[in-house]
């Protein structure tokens, strides 16, 4: 369904304009649409007003159409010049030239809009919370609204719909207690990292127990199913998931385990399960089962150099480094499909590890050193100009 208001209101010669735009998800992705108006310079004078449903999109893509749309009606108008004010840091910044634009689904639509600013003699892009984004958010909720059949109330917000979760806005974290925040680039680096731009999140999701964790045995590339307990723990998480929402996507390692724990999660919020092969655990080859002391005992000499030499390989199997190789395209592809999203990663205890160790910038002894939990959840963050941090480790509280 698709519902755009494109009735020109108080239409002279203009020549600069102030265009509004904004775009939401419920879901991200999820019911989807835009808004845009455009005023004289007056700020008061509305000139035009868009809005429409997209179906089924990301809040990136939203953004985008309601900038194309409001562009647009500008251009229709007669503009030479435009101030386009949004609450998206994310296009405002792609627009400005000051962020690259990596993620496919943004590249032809960013490139939409460029064609579209080329027509004028300026454009100016101006990053504004989102109170001072009232009127194009209220078209965006209007369009969103109309796909899901909620009548709306006036001028105001609609009722009984909620706003759009968006990642490029101030949002509050249940898992974490400081609100994550991301402010415009203005040549100073916003926070003390000094990491810039919308991270990518991945919460680092461990599998339930297995007769094989219980027992504490090497368990890489075997299949053992999650216990009665280990699926209770799949539950729990699943639970705390659910409750926290504004989840994009979950992203499993192709073994069962890791699977049946992340289908609980996704059930929970209502999103597929996407297998990415490269989440699958270390082959430890022939001492696959063994536990340390086995192991230690059928390769004494090998096994001590394992334990502290990450180029060393099991009897047929996997080293960390060749882990560590795997797990860097993993992350990347991932920052590639969700970027500025939150994704769900339900995977093994030492790619987990290494994702933290990609976090953190560290060296390979944290692999022995840190402990990480059947089901504990971890949190790092990939930034789009190569910062990173660690938000959580080994978070237990769900259980």
């Amino acid at each position: 369904m698709r519902f755009d208001s494109g009735a020109y209101q108080g239409i002279g010669a203009v020549t600069r304009v102030v265009v509004e735009a904004d775009g939401g998800s419920r879901g991200n992705p999820g019911p989807a649409g835009y808004g845009a108006v455009v005023f004289d310079t007056d700020h008061r004078t509305v000139l035009a007003e868009r809005h429409a449903s997209i179906g089924r999109a990301t809040n990136n893509v939203a953004e985008y159409r309601g900038l194309i749309a409001g562009l647009t009606a500008a251009a229709e108008l007669g503009a030479d010049e435009a101030e386009v004010r949004m609450d998206s840091k994310l296009v405002v910044e792609q627009m400005s030239g000051r962020w690259k634009i990596k993620h496919p689904d943004m590249i032809p639509l960013a490139a939409e809009a460029r064609a579209l600013a080329a027509k004028f003699t300026r454009v100016v892009y101006t990053w504004v919370p989102r109170a001072q984004n009232s009127y194009a958010d209220r078209l965006a909720n209007e369009a969103m609204d109309a796909v899901a059949g909620i009548a709306t109330a006036g001028a105001g917000f609609p009722v009984g719909s909620a706003q759009p979760v968006d990642t490029q806005r101030v949002t509050e974290d249940p898992v974490v207690s400081e609100p994550v925040t991301s402010e415009p680039a203005t040549g100073t680096a916003p926070g003390w990292t000094g990491a810039v731009g919308i991270p990518t999140r991945l919460l680092l999701l461990r599998h339930g127990q297995t007769p094989l964790s219980v027992e504490r045995r090497y368990s890489g590339r075997g299949n053992p199913p999650l216990t009665e307990f280990g699926r209770d723990q799949a539950a729990a998480a699943a639970l705390r998931m659910g409750a926290r929402g504004g989840i994009a996507a979950v992203v499993s390692s192709p073994l069962g385990r890791a699977r049946e724990t992340a289908t609980a999660a996704a059930d929970a919020l209502n999103l597929p399960v996407t297998v990415h092969e490269g989440l699958i655990e270390t082959d430890f080859g022939a001492w696959e089962g063994l536990t340390f002391v086995e192991a230690a005992e059928r390769d004494p000499e090998l096994h001590r150099r394992w334990l502290g030499d990450t180029s060393v390989r099991p009897p047929g199997g996997e080293s960390f480094d060749e882990v560590r190789e795997r797990i860097a395209g993993v992350r990347d592809d991932l920052v590639d499909e969700y970027g500025g999203a939150n994704v769900l990663v339900v995977t093994h205890v030492t790619p987990i590890k290494t994702f933290l160790r990609f976090a953190l910038d560290s060296g390979p002894s944290l692999l022995f050193r840190l402990h990480l939990d059947l089901a504990s959840l971890s949190i790092a963050e990939f930034y789009p100009d190569g910062g990173s941090s660690v938000r959580l480790v080994n978070d237990t509280s769900h259980l």
